[in-house]
This record gives structure tokens, sequence and C-alpha cells, in this order.
């Protein structure tokens, strides 16, 4: 059974965050570099679009948090906190918060990126030319990178997809490079 079809048995071919069944995709949540049940949820492309930024965030589209913050699935439980602690300044979102309860493995996922934080306390990571990365973007190596711990050779021009940002050093991404798991400086990278 494919894995979309596996969350779409799950959800009952409706958006896992809102309930809405109108251009459901799945998504990844970040920094999960693997595909499977655990790591994913079905959501409608008004959720995916606000999760994404490519839309501005719409308090009150995401009111429906308070049914689904109460999901058995623990990837539905992790993006729910997330988008609470989004819009925590919107004041009815902290009171669905203090209600929320995440055993601590899943409260370590939910906070790996950073939403939790205030804006001037979030680590930001940039590409070489200063651009904005997030977690699950695609980059490029901008030069030859000798990987520590082997005789590989990472070459200039080597797409990186689907990093992983590491949220205790600006300056450090994480990738997969010929099927190896590597991290990667910043300051070498290109975003596409």
């Amino acid at each position: 059974m494919s894995l979309e079809k596996e969350l779409r048995e799950r959800s009952n071919t409706t958006c896992e965050l809102c309930a809405s069944n109108q251009d459901l995709k799945q998504y990844t949540i970040p920094p999960s570099l693997n595909e499977n049940v655990a790591n994913d949820v079905l959501v409608c492309t008004t959720c995916l679009d606000q999760i994404e930024g490519k839309t501005d965030m719409d308090p009150n589209h995401w009111r429906c948090l308070n049914d689904s913050m109460w999901s058995e699935h623990v990837a539905v439980q992790i993006m729910a906190w997330r988008m609470l602690q989004r819009l925590r300044n919107e004041g009815w979102p902290q009171d669905l918060l203090d209600m929320m309860y995440l055993d601590d493995e899943a409260l370590a996922l939910a906070r790996a990126t950073g939403e939790h934080e205030d804006e001037e306390n979030k680590i930001i990571h940039r590409d070489s030319n200063g651009v904005t990365l997030a977690s699950g973007d695609s980059v490029v190596l901008i030069k030859d990178l000798k990987v520590k711990g082997s005789s590989m050779v990472a070459k200039q021009g080597t797409t990186v997809r689907n990093i992983r940002l590491d949220h205790e050093n600006a300056e450090y991404i994480e990738g997969k490079v010929d099927g190896q798991q590597i991290v990667i400086i910043t300051q070498y990278v290109k975003k596409l």
C-alpha cells in the first residue's frame, strides 16, 4: 500500500489538521528525511501553504486545532503544537497549548524546528548569498567538500535535497550526498 493511500485511510480522506476534503497532499514533518506514516500527515493546500509560509497565517483557519490536537497520531499532534506555537500571540492558542500534552519524545520532535522560540532568539540559517534556509529546502554545493571520517568528496554542483537544520548552530545543515547523511557548512551551499 502506498504511503499516501495509508494516510488517506488513516484520515478518512480529510485534512488531518482542519478536516477539509479538498486538494489533499502528503506532508513530511521536518526535520524528518524519511517519508513514513509516523512522520507524515495528510493536509489540504490551505494548511500546507500556511505551514510552508507561502501565504499569510489566517488565525481563524487554525481554530480547527482545538480538535486535531487530540489526534491519536503523533505527527498530527506535533503539527498542531507547532501551529499553535506560531499563533500563540493571538491569545486563544496559548489556552490550547496549556491543555495539550506531548510525551518527552514527541515534544523534542515538535521543538526541533524552533517554533516555540521568540523571533529574536531563533537561529537563522543562511546560504553563501545570505538567503534564509529552511528544513526541506534543496541546496547546491559551491565547492568540493571533503567529508570528515571518510574518503568521500562531495563535488561542487552536487544538489542536496530535503536538508535538515541544526537548531543549535546556524552554520550547520544536514543532508544526503551519494546516499550518505553528512553535515555541511552553510557558507558552502547556495539555495535552489
